[in-house]
């Protein structure tokens, strides 16, 4: 192990202090304060190498579709990453330069992001699902100075014009091979002088209802703020942790990099190309995974597979992404015996809304807020925080200093004082809070419309129509009508083995019908694929749009599939 640093050593008794607070989230809020690292810092080189150097427990862990495994002690990981560190700053990476980092889930993207890291370089992490057009706009906007990407996906800067460099893990015609690095022997990287208000990380967000906005985090925003995560998460020292999200999102560097690495936890990633949900059950219980986060979609298909043969060496379950409908947590406590919690976060923030392990939960609640996070919820009529029960958006308290904030929206000033309002952080997302502090989703404030006058969360009754068998998603919009104003329409995508037909647009609206109350019927519904961005959110502003055309009777703008409505059903009468 390397000497210590204060701030090493600052960071290690928060985390420590975290681990000992486990199933006590009052006293973790009401006690725990964020490690004060100095005017130095870097995750890089002050945490990881501190926990990794002589360490020969595995950091990480790949394995493939075909039974092939790559594996990773954490010593190994300090060793390769110097050595990618000081074949990138031969190549002209320099601190404060913008990198982006286009890979998929290998152990490069691992050992390129500390490398980045201990040079004081920026990330940009992209997903390689991103073609050209895009890239134009991220290496604008984001300055890059450097592309790291595989092979296969070189092709796609033939089009993006620029001064940067171009490095592919891998042999590629024109540009230098990462893997070059290997080859320098033992080397040894000083300490950048990172500054903890430095910048470190410059993520876009998938644009859900706009252009992608770019988000700036420092050098304690995430490495530090992620201690909150790791919180929520529950990780331990030890542990092997699995998370479902795929590299370039925000949500892989909360749980696939961060929070287990900052617990000295076990990454284990299983790469597949379509989700199999057999195998990745047996890869779960084979590797012996203590923790594992998914989105919402994956467990509503784990779910509907075979889980009989229980839930191996699992003690954490955990939803992201979205919030979990009542039904999937109901469904994985029957078969597994596991309570399966729920958080809130943004690429803007680290986890800040959680339920921890061994806190009861309660029914569709994303829990109470985490240590270190000031998170109110505003009145949007009045502008001040609600008291005890009641309903606002979702905000953090900006005189608080939220140190797991991001920095703001670059090249955006606009957005940013739209988002930096009145002493807030306006997160866009509104919710209930009961008289325990327990905080309820209800939905996106440009999501939530009125019909007949009353508020309808898209949310609450998209939670209803999944429990029935035939429906696999479902994204609930406004519909204009000449009565109310507005009606809630359902685009609903079928699970296998179910046909888009009259008898099952009657039964899933009788289904609605039993479980919802009279204002929040649904009235019409449309079997359709769902709009979704690149990290597969659905993008319900499109087809709120698209309701509207249909309203004024645009051309293009008729179903495809049918539209059916309740009121052309006798049997839904009275």
């Amino acid at each position: 192990m390397t000497e210590s640093h204060p701030a090493t050593e600052a960071y290690r008794s928060a985390r420590d202090q975290l681990l000992a607070l486990r199933g006590e989230p009052d006293r973790a809020v009401r006690e725990f304060q964020w490690p004060d690292v100095g005017d130095r810092f870097n995750w890089a080189v002050d945490w990881f190498d501190a926990v990794a150097r002589g360490n020969d427990r595995p950091a990480l862990v790949i394995v493939e579709e075909d039974g092939g495994q790559t594996s990773r002690t954490f010593d190994e990981m300090a060793r390769r990453s110097d050595q990618v560190a000081a074949w990138l700053a031969q190549q002209g990476v320099r601190k404060g330069d913008s990198v982006i980092v286009m890979l998929g889930n290998q152990v490069e993207l691992w050992e390129t992001m500390l490398a980045i890291m201990k040079l004081g370089a920026v990330i940009m992490p992209t997903t390689t699902a991103v073609g050209p057009s895009d890239l134009v706009d991220r290496i604008a906007r984001g300055n890059a100075r450097h592309v790291v990407c595989n092979p296969a996906d070189a092709a796609k800067f033939d089009e993006v014009p620029g001064d940067y460099t171009r490095i592919a893990v891998g042999a590629a015609d024109g540009w230098r091979d990462l893997h070059d690095a290997y080859d320098l022997g033992e080397v040894s990287i000083d300490h950048p002088g990172t500054a903890p208000d430095d910048r470190l990380l410059l993520y876009f967000t998938s644009g859900t209802t706009s252009r992608p906005k770019l988000v700036e985090h420092t050098q304690v925003s995430y490495p530090v703020g992620h201690l909150s995560t790791m919180y929520w998460l529950g990780l331990r020292p030890g542990d092997v942790h699995l998370n479902i999200s795929s590299p370039g999102w925000a949500k892989h560097a909360w749980s696939c990099f961060f929070a287990p690495w900052i617990a000295e936890a076990t990454i284990f990633l299983y790469n597949y190309t379509r989700f199999d949900a057999p195998a990745l059950l047996q890869q779960l219980r084979e590797q012996h995974v203590t923790s594992f986060c998914a989105p919402p979609t994956v467990w509503r298909m784990l779910i509907n597979a075979d889980l009989s043969g229980g839930p191996g060496n699992l003690r954490e379950v955990v939803g992201a992404g979205e919030p979990l409908n009542p039904e999937v947590i109901a469904q994985v406590k029957k078969q597994w015996g596991l309570v399966l919690r729920d958080g809130y976060g943004q690429t803007e923030m680290t986890a800040c809304v959680g339920n921890i392990p061994g806190v009861t939960l309660k029914p569709g609640s994303m829990g109470r807020r985490l240590p270190g996070c000031p998170v109110v919820l505003v009145d949007p009529l009045t502008g001040r925080p609600v008291e005890g029960k009641g309903e606002g958006e979702i905000c953090f308290d900006l005189s608080a200093k939220p140190l797991s904030l991001m920095t703001g929206y670059q090249g955006d000033e606009q957005r940013n004082a739209e988002a930096m309002a009145g002493g807030w952080y306006h997160t866009g997302d509104v919710a209930t809070q009961d008289e325990d502090g327990y905080i309820t989703y209800v939905g996106r404030t440009d999501d939530v419309f009125k019909a007949s006058d009353y508020k309808i969360s898209p949310f609450e009754l998209e939670s209803v129509l999944i429990e029935h068998p035939a429906v696999a998603e479902a994204a609930v919009v406004p519909a204009p009508d000449e009565v109310r104003l507005a009606v809630p329409k359902a685009y609903v995508v079928l699970a296998p083995g179910h046909e888009p037909s009259r008898e099952t647009a009657l039964d899933i609206l009788r289904y609605a019908r039993e479980h919802l109350a009279p204002y929040q019927r649904i009235r019409r519904l449309e079997f359709a694929e769902l709009p979704k961005t690149i990290s597969g959110k659905i993008r319900r502003v499109e087809l709120r749009a698209r309701e509207n055309e249909l309203a004024a009777g645009q051309a293009g703008a008729v179903p495809e599939s049918g539209e059916w409505r309740d009121d052309q059903f006798p049997e839904l009468k009275g």
